[in-house]
């Protein structure tokens, strides 16, 4: 049995799955808009697992079930529901209390939970992530909601109180923007999606959410705790294909915040269609080629276990994943032979094994597009260092470690978003830091030395050139408390717990000039909590 046949292999029949990971059918015929589940009976689009079964045919992707395929006219139905909520600032949303938000908010996590086997089953299916990682998406992502509500209760506690200053008595509080059109990306459908979602809902916003393309049924079963958490037409659902339905929201110019993550393509269209573009507010995470540098002075051990995690975790197809890895040309051929040996050692598998770190790639395509990369760079004088790099069966991919690459091959600059790992050897430093000059994108960089005086040279110059240096350890998100961002094409605005909270926000105050007719004034609105903006409200 050659290679190729037993990653086919790998595939089984779905009478071999083990029960509690066995999926069942789950056709979507109702979406969320203006506080009710609208029934739908038109076009739909049906969902393929890339997880294969064997069958009469050979290896077909499983059917896991289908989502409405609406149109621009429920989509303008939803921005209505979303703009009659928010009522210009007036609805019962953006004028609630912070408290009453928050009690909203824990209610849905509440709800949310109560659906959390399913939504995690439906992760694993439906974009090919590993039980354990789906796992830890959902509770990184209930993790991420209650550490927003501890850091909203904390921003309202220091907005608690009034500011003197040149005769002027003010208190300043954090207010809703309007309406948010909100899209998430495929490879964190739950968690990425929600830390542009859960922010812009508590902070007073009326949301527009468009699901991805992959990842989408993922949602269906949280939509009645949106339902029944929040007033109707705080959170409507927008489903069909995005260039039918977005383009047009974006015109009407009736979108406040535009919160997208995923490629600076979409996003600058979707931008340029918005008529008052000083009106839009965008939050963006985009594309990212986070590279790794392997000075002479590294621990190649320790560099090559955080790459291999770095740029193979769930794939590879991950934002902050290291795409392109830049080693000394002292140390490349030791490098090179301890990665692919810890490549070789990957435990390749169904999303259910226990363990498995590869598994089949999420977008039907990517298999094609990853082997036009390989081609080129071989076409280019590079080739594929480990045993069986680049060998694909269906949706599953091996990994494939591709040495020297050059500027003139695809892998050098385009972002492969699969597992692949191109390496770049370098003679002076210089080269590692024009790479990045040259680059569109400007997200993280990982440095691999164990010399203090050379860290400290290359900090100075990366942290103008990428939002996060990560010091013998692989780029990462985490911890949801410390800023994320990028430079350059890779992002606009900062996401992070607290920051994330301002992005959706903008500082508002009410003031008066300090003379006793107007203190009065403030002592009986506060004291007979008329306002739920003017007070001084300490939340526990």
């Amino acid at each position: 049995m050659n290679f190729e046949e037993q990653l086919k292999a790998l595939f089984v029949a779905e009478s071999e799955i083990p029960e509690p990971f066995r999926i069942t059918e789950l056709h979507q015929r109702e979406y969320l808009s203006n506080g009710e589940m609208v029934k739908w009976d038109g076009e739909v689009s049906e969902v393929y697992s890339p997880v294969c079964l064997p069958g009469a045919k050979g290896l077909q992707r499983k059917l896991m079930g289908s989502y409405p395929l609406a149109t621009e006219k429920e989509a303008m139905e939803a921005l209505t529901a979303a703009e009659k909520a928010y009522d210009n600032g007036r609805g019962e949303w953006p004028t609630m209390s912070i408290e009453g938000r928050i009690k909203c908010m824990q209610n849905f996590v509440y709800k949310m939970i109560e659906q959390r086997e399913l939504v995690i089953n439906l992760i694993m299916w439906e974009i090919g992530k590993s039980h354990a990682d789906s796992t830890k998406e959902f509770d990184r992502t209930v993790e991420y909601i209650n550490l927003t509500i501890d850091a909203l209760k904390e921003l309202d506690r220091r907005s608690s109180r009034f500011e003197i200053a040149e005769g002027v008595i003010a208190q300043t509080r954090r207010a809703p923007l309007g309406v948010v059109l909100c899209m998430g990306p495929f490879n964190y459908p739950l968690n990425e999606t929600y830390t542009t979602l859960i922010p812009a809902i508590i902070m007073g916003n009326t949301i527009l959410f468009k699901p991805p393309k992959h990842g989408t049924l993922v949602h269906y079963p949280l939509l009645k705790a949106f339902k029944e958490s929040f007033p109707a037409g705080v959170v409507n659902t927008v489903y069909g294909r995005g260039a039918t339905v977005t383009p047009g929201l974006m015109a009407t110019g009736r979108i406040n915040v535009l919160a997208f993550i995923g490629s600076s393509k979409v996003a600058n269209d979707l931008k340029k269609r918005h008529p008052k573009i000083n009106r839009l507010r965008a939050v963006l995470s985009l594309d990212a080629k986070n590279a790794a540098i392997v000075t002479k002075n590294a621990d190649l051990k320790l560099a090559v276990s955080e790459i291999m995690l770095g740029a193979l975790s769930y794939n590879g197809q991950r934002c902050t994943a290291l795409k392109i890895v830049h080693v000394h040309k002292d140390v490349a051929e030791p490098f090179l032979q301890l990665l692919s040996e810890a490549v070789g050692k990957l435990k390749l598998g169904m999303p259910w094994v226990s363990g498995v770190n590869i598994t089949p790639v999420a977008e039907p395509g990517k298999p094609a597009y990853l082997k036009e990369c390989l081609d080129d760079a071989i076409a280019h004088g590079a080739q594929v260092i480990n045993e069986n790099g680049g060998t694909s069966a269906e949706s599953f991919v091996f990994p494939a470690i591709v040495y020297p690459i050059t500027r003139d091959m695809k892998l050098y600059l385009e972002e492969q978003f699969g597992p692949v790992i191109p390496v770049i050897p370098f003679e002076s430093i210089e080269e590692p830091i024009q790479y990045q000059i040259d680059s569109p994108h400007g997200m993280q960089l990982s440095i691999f030395s164990n010399d203090g005086k050379e860290i400290a040279a290359l900090i100075d110059p990366f942290v103008n050139l990428v939002s996060r240096v990560n010091i013998n350890s692989q780029s990462q998100r985490g911890p949801d408390v410390f800023p994320f961002t990028g430079r350059k094409d890779s992002a606009e605005g900062t996401l992070s717990v607290s920051d994330a909270l301002r992005s959706f926000s903008l500082r508002s105050l009410v003031a008066a000039k300090m003379n006793d007719t107007n203190k009065q004034l403030f002592n009986d609105i506060v004291r007979g909590h008329e306002s739920n903006f003017l007070s001084t409200d300490y939340i526990f």
